[in-house]
């Protein structure tokens, strides 16, 4: 399965260090569930948006994906990817960047030759082939249409899918240069979210978050000092005050870093899908690890 890892500390620029694919088993044990690419995203002083990724199979050089990468942002949007759309090229891989915004994904969209219609000429956006960039291609032209407001650029896209395409999930982070957005949808996978105050529960602690099947870690000396929010497709630590996101909720984090959330699809998807529906890769890549 997808894994999604997103956190603000905005206003202050954090420094951050990304370890992904952290895994200690070997390369023989993990060669059938072996990512098939990773990516961080965040931005630079000036807002300009940076994206590091690679397809990283089993079989290829995962220096990459192993070496530590210290950047500085506001926001940050790392990503593993099980693919289940799209060939293993750096095209397809997580996360996108769209109208100087960074997104990824985690889920399954069918019909994409419908949804590929409706995006019109906005389909220029695209320069893969995955379900998620098609869908970040739909948020980023409600975006513009909703004179750049992000929430409902992400709600007006994410109810055109649920009322007219097959779905299986469609979890999404998406950062802007001092905000994120996260949405869960439907209820197929968690994303857990956690407001942490300066130096976490105890006051005094930077954070370390290992993700328990060691596809990523994170650590920040500097969150010791600023709070943060943190989203996550597992609860990465032993604190109590994780929350899990509600089917159909819509979280922001402003530029003060200040939460608010809505849950803007209370109704499940017009046409469901099950892991029985997919295509057997496709449902591969859904499972838990």
């Amino acid at each position: 399965m997808c894994r999604l890892f997103g956190l603000s500390s905005a206003p202050q620029r954090t420094h951050a260090t990304f370890w992904l694919l952290d895994a200690p088993d070997s390369l023989s044990r993990q060669s059938h569930r072996d990512p098939d690419g990773t990516g961080l995203g965040h931005f630079a002083a000036d807002g300009t948006p940076r994206v590091d990724k690679a397809p990283i199979a089993a079989y290829r050089d995962r220096a990459f994906a192993q070496e530590a990468r210290q950047v500085e942002s506001a926001t940050f949007v790392a990503h593993v990817r099980f693919a289940s759309t799209g060939s293993l090229d750096v095209r397809n891989t997580h996360p996108f960047e769209q109208d100087g915004r960074v997104f990824a994904h985690n889920g399954v969209i069918e019909g994409l030759d419908k949804l590929h219609d409706h995006l019109g000429e906005d389909r220029s956006l695209v320069k893969g082939d995955t379900d998620s960039e098609r869908f970040f291609a739909l948020i980023t032209r409600e975006t513009r249409r909703h004179g750049g407001d992000v929430s409902a650029g992400i709600e007006q896209a994410a109810r055109w899918i649920a009322e007219n395409l097959p779905v299986y999930a469609i979890n999404l982070i998406l950062t802007s240069p001092e905000e994120l957005w996260a949405l869960r949808y439907p209820d197929t996978h968690d994303l857990y979210v956690l407001k942490r105050p300066a130096g976490g529960q105890h006051g005094s602690q930077h954070l370390d978050h290992s993700g328990s099947h060691g596809h990523m870690r994170i650590h920040s000396a500097n969150l010791a000092d600023h709070p943060a929010v943190v989203i996550a497709s597992e609860r990465m630590d032993d604190n109590p005050h994780w929350r899990e996101m509600q089917p159909g909720e819509l979280l922001h984090v402003g530029p003060d870093c200040r939460v608010t959330r809505q849950v803007i699809l209370p109704d499940p998807p017009a046409h469901q899908l099950t892991l029985d529906d997919l295509h057997p890769d496709a449902a591969a890549s859904q499972k838990a690890a």
